[in-house]
């Protein structure tokens, strides 16, 4: 007989979603879908607002990634002042961006790893649900746990001290920065007491990375088994093609490695990106265009960067890279898990850019805005802790926003994360005569590998699926709208 097994809560992510199995009457998995169960609506909250309010306002999207839309709006609104994109900045307003920035990666990092995506490895994904979360790391691991949260903590401090507050701080405005970092939050930063200090947290980075290539060696056959299927990828690269979260221009490559979009300007970032529409779900499907939507979805976030990149210009991380893409000689990483790998070689990275930059001189100097001739649209394009997020602004002779548009990472994720708990619920359910709870489990393992925000996942109102009925005070129906 055929049945419908529901997952709902999906744990251990942002927000909240559920996840749909259709077995059929053998008991094989006949369809499987993510749903996404609310709406944030922030596209159309920010219209008729001043065009300067964008970057605080849209960052309460989320608790966990404020800094990426802070920094995604700010980047559009560069544009709209006439301080172009990228390095039309000053180098105090690029480069304290740029720090609170990688401090936003580096603790979104670390809170995932340690916080959500540990208890699968460290206790197994089939152990009892009542130890496997953070408190039974914490139990059992506890000294793994301490750093998840003192590495946590540091990020947290690096954005305190360039956004003005860890959470929704105003420090970027429309053309650079209101602040620069002085002597006294710069040496906090570099020599803290231990362990608050960047040579540790790049120990404690490296080490972490050691732990999951340990882990992936002890058990290769599970890791690359888990959730396997190709994709296109697409991420920012630097123009030389190097790793950056920052800045840079778009690239995609298809699961061979070949460019199907060739480091292009994300200022026309809507000539190659599509959004569809469908009736499940409140997210959005991405895809490009000139490939179509059966074959044009693509993954974003630490697997899809790195495999898009062709370096890491930090030496540690970089000597990671080149032995993580030796796995796949070389070609793009297809595999779901090896997405953990990827995020702590990003961890690392991030800790190494954040030492860089706490030695820049140019962090303590007093030039911190741009100016220019103001435009009526701008493009803000960010590589959040999961993915590509882009902001797009239009704006009036009023200077009241009239358009926004917003592709969030996990949005971007959307097709990748139904493919893979697809693969997941067919490989450990399709057969079985009972369906426990290690098995759904599984399938929220997958979701977790792409660390979704689910908040995060605005959907333009107007297209979303909608039904309500209104009752009277009897109880019967008076009326009944479905889209």
């Amino acid at each position: 007989m055929a049945q419908k097994v529901t997952i709902e809560p999906v744990t251990r992510v942002e927000g909240h979603g559920k996840v749909t199995i259709h077995l059929d009457d053998n008991m094989n998995v006949a369809q499987t879908r993510l749903h996404i169960v609310e709406f944030r609506g922030f596209e159309r909250f920010v219209q008729g607002r001043p065009y300067w309010e964008a970057p605080v306002l849209v960052q309460r999207l989320c608790g966990i990634c404020p800094v990426s839309h802070h920094l995604a709006a700010a980047k559009a609104l560069d544009v709209i002042v006439g301080a172009g994109t990228g390095y039309g900045l000053t180098p105090t307003g690029e480069k304290m961006r740029r720090l609170m920035h990688y401090g936003q990666m580096f603790q979104s990092h670390a809170l995932h790893f340690f916080h959500l995506a540990s208890p699968d490895f460290l206790l197994g994904y089939d152990a009892d649900p009542a130890i496997r979360n953070v408190i039974g790391v914490a139990i059992n691991f506890p000294e793994l746990a301490t750093q998840g949260v003192l590495m946590r903590k540091f990020g947290q401090e690096v954005i305190a001290v360039t956004a003005g507050k860890k959470i929704h701080g105003t420090g970027a405005i429309p053309g650079g920065i209101n602040k620069n970092l002085s002597i006294e939050e710069r040496d906090a930063l570099l020599k803290g007491a231990d362990p608050l200090n960047i040579d540790k947290m790049i120990e404690w980075a490296n080490a972490a990375v050691q732990f999951f290539k340990d882990y992936y060696m002890k058990n290769r056959e599970f890791v690359d088994n888990f959730a396997y299927f190709p994709s296109n990828h697409l991420s920012l690269v630097r123009k030389d093609g190097a790793l950056d979260l920052y800045h840079g221009v778009l690239r995609a490559v298809d699961a061979d490695g070949k460019k199907i979009l060739d480091d292009v300007d994300y200022q026309e970032y809507n000539k190659y990106i599509e959004e569809e529409v469908r009736s499940w779900s409140y997210m959005k499907f991405p895809y490009l265009k000139h490939l179509g939507k059966e074959k044009g979805w693509y993954r974003v976030g630490p697997l899809a960067r790195l495999n898009t990149c062709d370096f890491i210009p930090t030496p540690l991380a970089q000597k990671e890279f080149e032995i993580y893409k030796a796995h796949t000689q070389g070609k793009p990483n297809n595999y779901c898990l090896h997405t953990h790998w990827a995020r702590l070689i990003e961890l690392l990275h991030s800790a190494e850019v954040i030492k860089d930059l706490l030695n820049d001189p140019d962090l303590q100097k007093n030039d911190l805005v741009t100016k220019g001739t103001k435009q009526k649209e701008g493009v803000g394009l960010i590589e959040a802790p999961r993915g590509t997020l882009f902001h797009h602004y239009r704006i009036n002779d009023d200077d009241q926003i009239v358009m926004a548009n917003l592709i969030v990472s996990t949005t971007n994720n959307n097709e990748p994360m139904n493919q893979s708990v697809n693969f997941v619920a067919k490989k450990m359910m399709s057969g079985q005569k009972e369906i426990t709870e290690p098995m759904k489990n599984a399938v929220e393992i997958a979701i977790r590998a792409y660390d979704p925000c689910l908040s995060c996942a605005t959907h333009a109102l107007g297209k979303m699926p909608l039904d309500i009925k209104l009752f009277d005070s009897k109880g019967d129906e008076i009326d009944h709208y479905k889209s």
